[in-house]
């Protein structure tokens, strides 16, 4: 009962105030709350402000530095970008996923029984990606156990096994969504706004997702043709609140108010020296002009562009699910399958609505590839590999640019880097001393010191995960 008001004090605050406020109140007295007294509506909000921080949080910033996407210049990110990674590191990751958004959803889903399929179907997708992202960062974790009212330490799963689960989840959200009715709004739903349609497409675009990480490129094919079909169906955490309310802005702009503005940016990033035009790794080419991208995406303090304060930022995106359909497709269709999905993403690309208003007047170009580009010696094979290994490895690439500010450039470094390192993003090591890129977070010394079923021996940050071997 203890854990289940904590957990309601989590909910109520996080509606109440921002998600950084969230810490000030920790310490409350806790005895008055009625968990029967809460409305299951009134728990979704807190669960979907936990799950921003899962995705756009510290961990996502860690995973920008270990992908070439971000540096670290100074204390805590100065000691991360050189891959000084303590065990209290991924203790806030892991608090808001297992104790913000987990029982909180299972507490909405006990208390609707069989009403309200749409709530239902919410609460699966926000469980799947929050355990979905803990299973990607730190490998095995636990999940079936986890808060089982008689199981104090619960066991952990596979890698393997938690993303077959989830699949099963998603499948049950799946169900509950197309059983649900069109043209239902809920107000406490701060990402749809209650629209069917669009968690139905994104539940898909989730599937799809777990599918790559394991490899089954086909099964992810499939689920993406049913996924996120344009820019504005994208799942977003969209800022909101006056000006002077810091902690429900855009994340990267709190980052950037605050005393950590100096720890961490963009600049002399690997992404910035690839959308560079005069860059020595430069992505710009007769049909690629990537000078608005490149400045857009720039974050440091007092940026406007990606990190403006009311920026959206996204969860499950459009580009992710074309993206999907352009490598899955090349791989287990043909080259003309995924040249096509690449080409509808540079299409949406070249209007511009990737960028927001203080940027879109800047050069922007994607004309269309043909798959004469990617012939030996054309202007996306200069190094002559085989023709549809081309197409792959800027389907790749754009993967990366793309991804910024979400978890899929580190997620395709490490699902690429033994299989296909031919084709995958160069991405260099941060340290000279340094032999091995991350291939994990190490596990929070919260758990650490309070479940013993954790993996033995602990393994380090290059031990490479069970999808990835």
């Amino acid at each position: 009962m203890e854990r289940i008001k904590y957990l309601l004090l989590i909910s109520i605050l996080f509606s109440a105030f921002s998600c950084t406020d969230l810490v000030d109140d920790i310490n409350k007295d806790l005895t008055e709350l009625d968990p029967d007294a809460v409305p299951p509506e009134a728990l979704l909000r807190g669960a979907q402000l936990s799950n921003i921080m899962v995705q756009q949080g510290h961990a996502l910033r860690i995973s920008a530095l270990y992908s070439g996407q971000m540096v670290g210049y100074a204390v805590d990110y100065g000691a991360l970008y050189s891959y000084n990674f303590a065990s209290t590191t991924g203790n806030t990751t892991w608090t808001r996923a297992y104790q913000g958004v987990v029982p909180q959803v299972r507490l909405i889903l006990s208390k609707l029984g069989d009403r309200n399929v749409l709530l239902q179907g919410i609460s699966q997708v926000l469980e799947a990606h929050s355990v979905g992202t803990c299973a990607s960062l730190f490998g095995d974790v636990p999940y079936t156990q986890a808060y089982n009212e008689e199981i104090d330490e619960p066991d952990y799963e596979s890698q393997v096994s938690v993303f077959q689960n989830l699949q099963v989840l998603l499948d049950l959200a799946i169900e509950n969504f197309e059983a649900s009715f069109s043209g239902v709004t809920l107000a406490e739903d701060i990402y749809y706004g209650g629209d069917r349609d669009k968690w139905l497409e994104a539940a898909w675009t989730l599937k799809a997702r777990y599918y790559m990480h394991m490899k089954d490129y086909e099964s992810a094919y499939a689920a993406a043709q049913k996924g996120i079909v344009s820019a504005e169906n994208t799942m977003y955490f969209t800022p909101f609140g006056d000006e002077d309310q810091n902690g429900n802005k855009n994340t990267f702009y709190t980052l950037m108010q605050s005393t950590r503005s100096g720890d961490i940016g963009t600049a002399s990033s690997y992404l910035m020296d690839v959308l560079n035009p005069s860059g020595v790794n430069s992505r710009n080419n007769a049909k690629t002009d990537e000078r608005a991208r490149y400045e857009y995406y720039k974050i440091a303090p007092g940026s406007t562009g990606i990190a403006d304060m009311y920026e959206p930022q996204r969860l499950i995106s459009y580009e992710e699910n074309i993206l999907i359909l352009a490598e899955a497709g090349t791989r287990t269709i043909d080259m003309a399958t995924g040249l096509a999905h690449l080409n509808e993403l540079r299409a949406w690309l070249n209007g511009g609505e990737f960028l927001n208003d203080n940027f879109a007047s800047l050069s922007h170009v994607y004309n269309p590839y043909l798959s004469t580009d990617f012939l030996p010696g054309g202007i996306e094979n200069a190094d002559g590999i085989a023709q549809s290994r081309a197409l792959l490895r800027e389907i790749i690439e754009e993967r990366y640019v793309s991804g910024f500010l979400t978890y899929m450039p580190f997620d395709d470094a490490r699902r690429l880097r033994k299989s296909d390192s031919d084709i995958a993003v160069a991405i260099p090591l941060n340290s000279p001393s340094a032999s091995q890129q991350p291939e994990r977070f190490i596990y929070p010394a919260n758990e650490i010191n309070t479940n013993s079923n954790i993996p033995t021996p602990l393994p380090d940050l290059v031990l490479v995960t069970e999808v990835n071997k």
